[in-house]
């Protein structure tokens, strides 16, 4: 739990602890600061850790994402006008969504995954935003709906990649069957532990990630790493692996002065759904050509990182000119090359586009494609 110690005009507030800190320590993990909780980084290397992903399983813990559960008879309505998406695609138990949250100029508050659980709905938020998230829900919601933050009572764990079913099954049972891909069930592991299993993720890989109450999670976190194709997985490469991806990440891809369409996410924003907060902000968007969009970068010859400067590289456009700077920024370890997210000027956004970046004291060539990546 955070501690807050007045310090003047200033507080200190120290990082917060996942249920699986103690198991992170225990396995040399070198830990940093991400979203106030204490995570992560690396276990090994980095690169070791997303190959193993990609060609095995990676365990994630995700324990740090915030978990809301709401009620109610109202819960439906109130939803579909709190995101964009449309629930009644979820129709169906167990069935789940990606789904963003705006506020009324339709900046993005946060991007989500919405579960239908049958009584109710179950959101996994960003964990940087589970304060603000929270009383955005609360301030609009009505009478006959209930928000219950979850996210001190459960861990939540990713197991992904492409042995991840397979170990899932043996911990469970051969009866087991799977959740269609954006769904979920209840399930029973290691045949003492009560978990949802979900089928999501955010690698590219297969697999599911799992919720289950706090005190469980060391047991489950040691169930899995006993399986030899299991490796676990810090931060750093949970990094590469969503941008080989093209995922976007909270906070540095698009925040609360970026709207869908601008970020490349117009498609949880359907057309033909209106009436949600933010939805004609969206629609003027969506109508106009907006001055600038979120694009993909392949670049050879250096690593970008955060900050670089993205220039013009054709004479008509303004040789050298800055159009942006880097967001994102890593080296693909499936690939070899640099990859980006920047935002820049709409007629600079067309796959197959050359801008130069500059790294460090070099100008290398950069190539808008469209996600995810490949040779």
């Amino acid at each position: 739990m955070s501690a807050t110690t007045d310090a003047g005009a200033h507080a200190i507030t120290e990082p917060q602890r996942t249920p699986l800190y103690d198991e992170h320590i225990a396995l040399g993990a070198r830990m940093v600061e991400f979203a106030g909780y204490e995570m992560p980084l690396q276990y090994t290397s980095l690169i070791e850790e997303h190959n193993a992903t990609r060609t095995s399983a990676g365990l994630f813990d995700v324990s740090h994402m915030a978990q809301f559960r709401i009620s109610g008879e109202g819960a439906y309505a109130f939803l579909q006008r709190l995101l964009t998406n449309d629930l009644a695609r979820i129709a169906d138990v167990g069935a789940a969504q990606y789904t963003l949250m705006l506020d009324d100029e339709g900046g993005i508050l946060d991007d989500l995954i919405v579960y239908h659980t049958g009584a109710e709905y179950m959101i996994i938020a960003n964990a940087a935003n589970r304060v603000i998230d929270l009383a955005w829900l609360r301030n609009h919601a009505p009478d006959d709906v209930e928000i219950v933050d979850e996210s001190d009572r459960t861990a939540l764990l990713a197991l992904q990649g492409p042995e991840a079913l397979r170990i899932l099954s043996e911990l469970i049972g051969e009866e087991f069957e799977p959740p269609a891909r954006f769904h979920l069930v209840a399930a029973m592991l290691d045949e003492r532990i009560p978990a949802l299993v979900a089928r999501t993720g955010y690698t590219g890989e297969d697999g599911v990630e799992l919720i289950v109450r706090a005190d469980d999670a060391a047991t489950l976190w040691r169930a899995l790493l006993s399986f030899p194709e299991v490796t676990p997985v810090g931060l750093g490469a949970r990094d590469t692996l969503r941008l080989e991806m093209g995922y976007p990440l909270y906070g540095t891809d698009m925040d609360e002065t970026r709207n869908p369409i601008e970020a490349g996410l117009g498609w949880v924003c359907p057309a033909d759904k209106t009436g949600y907060i933010g939805a004609e902000a969206v629609a003027r968007a969506r109508a106009e050509t907006v001055e600038e969009r979120l694009v993909h970068l392949k670049v050879e010859g250096g690593i970008p990182r955060q900050g670089s400067i993205v220039r013009a590289n054709d004479v008509t456009d303004g040789a050298g000119t800055e159009i942006g700077r880097v967001l994102s920024g890593s080296h693909s370890p499936t690939y070899g090359f640099g990859m980006a997210t920047a935002y820049l000027p709409t007629r600079f956004a067309e796959p197959d586009t050359e801008v130069t970046v500059d790294i460090r004291k070099k100008s290398v060539t950069g190539v808008v494609v469209k996600p995810p990546y490949t040779r």
